[in-house]
């Protein structure tokens, strides 16, 4: 059966260089993704990954927090504009804000994140890019890697889709790990998404059960 491609959304901060966003956007146009990244929202115009979303043709949206009395009210505007694209899959990359209820509520099931460990460990508030990496090196594990991950109303807690390992070296710097994990984050990313599209995807509960190719 030829499924319909989905309409993604790609949501991200004010800082990242989004490396993951256009992973996204080349597995989608290579075929690997049967979708369409056919909007990027960020809190900054000027954001670094909005300007690489723009050089790749993808239409960009800011909008900004502080330009609304509340955080309802911001959670509002995001979801109006997620719904007016007819968005199917979000996709968060280096997007720092918990969503609102709203917003989960409304995708639920269909939002994902990409976290630069292995849930449980080393996640939660607080823990993002560089803290991350020099808490694993701090604590001396052997091991790290990428968790890919359904969004729901707290950090880095949703059901769990993918995840791949990553060895710790002994000489590792946060910088090092960063970049061997980054590596590892854009083909699990786009694999989880690739699964998406496929209707490969089954929730139950805290887990996530991958469909045999054309089960679905």
């Amino acid at each position: 059966m030829n499924r319909k491609p989905i309409r993604i959304a790609v949501l991200v901060s004010g800082q990242g260089r989004g490396t993951n966003m256009q992973a996204i956007i080349d597995a989608c146009r290579s075929g690997r993704i049967n979708g369409e990244v056919v909007l990027v929202i960020g809190v900054r115009d000027d954001a670094p990954a909005m300007e690489r979303a723009r050089a790749a043709g993808v239409k960009t949206l800011a909008i900004s927090p502080k330009s609304f009395e509340s955080d309802d009210a911001y959670n509002e505007a995001l979801l109006d504009a997620l719904q007016k694209h007819e968005i199917d899959l979000v996709c968060l990359a280096g997007y720092m804000r918990p969503l609102g209820t709203n917003v989960v509520d409304a995708y639920r099931g269909r939002i994902m994140n990409v976290h630069p460990a292995l849930i449980p460990a080393f996640c939660g508030k607080g823990m993002y890019g560089h803290h991350v990496h020099e808490a694993v090196i701090a604590r001396g594990v052997k091991y790290t890697g990428v968790t890919v991950h359904f969004v729901d109303e707290e950090y880095d807690h949703g059901p769990i889709i993918l995840q791949t390992v990553v060895p710790v070296e002994d000489d590792d710097t946060p910088e090092t790990l960063a970049a061997r994990v980054l590596q590892h984050e854009h083909e699990t990313y786009t694999k989880a998404i690739a699964l998406f599209a496929e209707g490969r995807l089954r929730i139950e509960g805290q887990r996530v059960r991958i469909l045999p190719e054309n089960s679905s």
